[in-house]
């Protein structure tokens, strides 16, 4: 209010030039307000930044989680957390990987609806050269086609026919478009999987977000990318006929732990776990490894083997079909060799229906993803009940929910379950899961 006082007697007494100068001077050095950062303001807005300094370039921060990721524990540098880096930095990495995982799930998306429509549109043609060329073989022994030179134009379209059948089929049963496909399926699932765990680790506050986080979240990323690759050359592409059948794995190998001694040890009721959780969940494990994972290890290696079968019999049978259209016009032996043709052609149609119509590979695939969910939920209970510090661990009561939820079960339907494996009981005859 001074101020304004002082602001207007200076321009009430300025007549002359030089005194509005000077008035002018006046009200420039009263119109000074003091500096705002010298100014404690009872709240701020500031929200928080991902730099250090107002003037640090965004260049800086792209840097320094360059250099997070160079020096991570998977770059042979120590996984400590450097000085220079926040918890808000450490949750802008997270960030960033949660939209790479995103671009992956639309990538897997793409590819495997291409797949998908591989499969159907190479069954559909194969098929399609394979009867058109059966058709011309019959035609050739019907003595509809008068002329020798038609009959020869029929013998040799039919034959070539049934060779880029037999070379599409090769091409076809090699990488197995079904199977393909549901890869591309499993690798979009988990990848949103995934996306959902970062998502709620962020939106948790409790807990501010470490380096071990991020870490662990990139190996997950990397783990999947191994498991599903995207490329089929170069030597990535997942074996279609192994000689042993294994449970899919697409996570990241954990660091061992400490093995926990089986009792109290004083720490009943502590975090939620109890001497019986810990003995229910053992249990749950040897059944899980005794029970649904072998089960669905014996239907994949029974799927691999009708695979394996039906993938020889169909460029087989075209191959015959071949050389039954090429000695067709024989004089001598042109009535069996048009009744091979015909027959082959028809097999090699059905047995290419059977495999890639009904996706053969596509449920091998399933069977051996659903084993390595089996044993992913092993090695997850097992590691949970390693840990010799209980504090540390995910609390009981939601590990128990978690469990059974994956199974396919009801918190009292898993403690009823769980009961009868003790050994006082038989043994049930009964999955762990009910989900498959």
């Amino acid at each position: 209010m001074a101020t304004l006082q002082v602001v207007s007697n200076l321009l009430c007494s300025s007549h002359s030039s030089s005194t509005v100068s000077q008035s002018r001077k006046g009200v420039q050095a009263a119109l000074q307000f003091p500096k705002l950062n010298n100014i404690r303001k009872p709240y701020d807005l500031s929200l928080p930044s991902l730099t250090t300094k107002a003037s640090e370039p965004m260049s800086n921060i792209t840097q320094q989680i360059m250099k997070t990721f160079i020096n991570s524990p998977g770059h042979g540098a120590s996984p400590t957390l450097s000085p220079t880096l926040s918890p808000t930095t450490l949750a802008g990495e997270l960030y960033m990987i949660m939209e790479a995982i995103a671009e992956r799930i639309e990538m897997h998306q793409n590819i495997g609806e291409q797949r998908n429509n591989w499969n159907t549109l190479l069954l559909n043609s194969i098929n399609a050269i394979t009867i058109a060329a059966a058709t011309m073989t019959g035609l050739g022994s019907t003595g509809v086609v008068g002329s020798s030179s038609s009959l020869l134009a029929l013998q040799v379209t039919s034959t070539l026919l049934y060779t880029a059948a037999t070379g599409m089929l090769v091409v076809m049963n090699t990488i197995q478009p079904s199977q393909l496909a549901e890869e591309q399926r499993n690798a979009t699932r988990l990848f949103k999987q995934l996306h959902e765990q970062i998502k709620t680790k962020l939106s948790l506050s409790r807990n501010p977000i470490t380096q071990r986080d991020v870490n662990q979240a990139m190996k997950k990323v990397l783990a999947l990318d191994k498991a599903y690759p995207l490329p089929l050359l170069g030597g990535v592409m997942i074996e279609k006929f192994p000689k042993n059948v294994e449970p899919a794995n697409w996570w990241p190998e954990q660091s061992p732990k400490e093995q926990t001694q089986v009792g109290n040890n004083g720490k009943a009721g502590n975090n939620g776990w109890s001497s019986k959780l810990e003995k229910e969940m053992r249990g749950i494990v040897e059944l899980l490894r005794t029970r649904d994972t072998e089960e669905f290890i014996r239907l994949s290696n029974m799927m691999l083997k009708i695979n394996k079968t039906l993938a020889i019999a169909g460029p087989l049978l075209t191959g015959i079909g071949a050389l039954g259209a090429a000695f067709a016009g024989s004089p001598s032996n042109g009535s069996l060799a048009v009744l091979v043709g015909v027959t082959a052609g028809a097999m090699a149609t059905v047995v290419n229906t059977m495999e890639h119509g009904g996706q053969i590979g596509m449920i091998f695939e399933m069977y051996r993803a659903s084993a390595g969910s089996f044993q992913l939920l092993e090695e997850t209970i097992e590691s949970t009940l390693e840990e010799p510090q209980v504090e540390k661990r995910e609390h009981g009561k939601l590990f128990e929910m978690k469990v059974a939820l994956q199974l396919g079960r009801s918190l009292s339907d898993l403690r009823n379950f769980s009961g009868s494996l003790s050994p006082s009981r038989p043994v049930t005859k009964e999955f762990a899961s009910k989900l498959f």
